[in-house]
């Protein structure tokens, strides 16, 4: 039998500088975060790189060249402060390594995307207000193949030794209980949260067979039935989340048509516009 301790989990953290930075109180509780799921962090931070073509307008000749200088030189400062911001804060038995590269206009997600592939999972600062880090969730959650939490800011929790799963039966529901069970501190607890009134969420007793399921296997774990009451899918899950102490809801993204919603939102206002937790996505 092997007694070796098993490897360190590692959490990525994309950090796009170009068109805005999410504030920094999101950032530091997405890396305080990391601390209570017991992660080390890679912090990628992304400088722009900026075509510099001259373009001639209306008869005169813009200054490309200063424009773009002008937008690299701000990227590369603000990269710069953020690595001082998180070396700062980051405590001091918490394994956290910063980088930068240096990418093309436009190919911050891509490449962030790409190496989220080779971590455990992607944690995101959340920002409701921040188009650069919506854009960030979309294209890691469609595209990295890893969970990604999303984390808002002033979260403060010491471990997360409860979390909720949003569970439907489906298949991306299951990749989220998957995804999260690992991240639960050792003799936690596991609330399975179904939505009764919804035909395609709530199925008869099929948060009680997971929970027997999760006994089995040594979890603590309990079925929480809820209704919407005209509440949002996404209002409606974290309510309950917070109202049995959860620290983390997980769910499958996009196996529903309101958990699309959940992330994506409408064209003026998004459906994370009052994130109250860290939430983990699974695709």
């Amino acid at each position: 039998m092997r007694t070796e301790p098993m490897p360190n989990r590692i959490a990525y953290l994309p950090l796009n500088t170009y068109p805005e930075t999410p504030p920094d109180p999101a950032i530091l509780s997405a890396v305080g975060f990391a601390a209570s799921l017991n992660c080390g962090v890679q912090v990628a931070m992304f400088a722009v790189d900026v075509p510099k073509t001259a373009s001639p307008v209306g008869g005169f000749l813009i200054n490309v060249e200063g424009m773009a200088n002008a937008i690299e030189d701000r990227s590369k400062a603000e990269c710069e402060r953020l690595q001082a911001l998180i070396n700062g804060a980051a405590r001091p038995d918490i394994d956290v390594v910063t980088t930068t590269h240096k990418v093309v206009l436009g190919a911050a997600l891509d490449a962030a995307t790409i190496e989220a592939r080779t971590y455990d999972l992607a944690l995101l600062p959340w920002s409701a207000d921040t188009i650069s880090a919506q854009d960030m969730a979309q294209a890691l959650v469609f595209g990295a193949g890893v969970p990604v939490v999303l984390v808002p800011p002033s979260v403060q929790v010491a471990a997360v030794d409860h979390i909720a799963i949003a569970w439907d039966g489906s298949r991306v529901a299951a990749r989220a209980l998957c995804d999260a069970l690992p991240l639960l501190a050792a003799g936690g607890r596991v609330s399975v949260v179904t939505v009764q009134d919804d035909k395609a969420l709530g199925a008869s007793r099929i948060a009680q067979t997971l929970v027997s399921a999760l006994e089995r296997r040594g979890f603590a774990a309990k079925a929480v039935d809820i209704r919407l009451d005209g509440r949002t899918i996404a209002v409606a899950l974290q309510e309950a989340a917070l109202s049995e102490g959860a620290q983390l809801l997980a769910m499958g993204g996009f196996g529903h048509s309101r958990l699309r919603d959940f992330i994506l939102g409408g064209a003026t206002k998004g459906a994370f516009s009052d994130l109250r937790l860290p939430v983990l996505l699974s695709h």
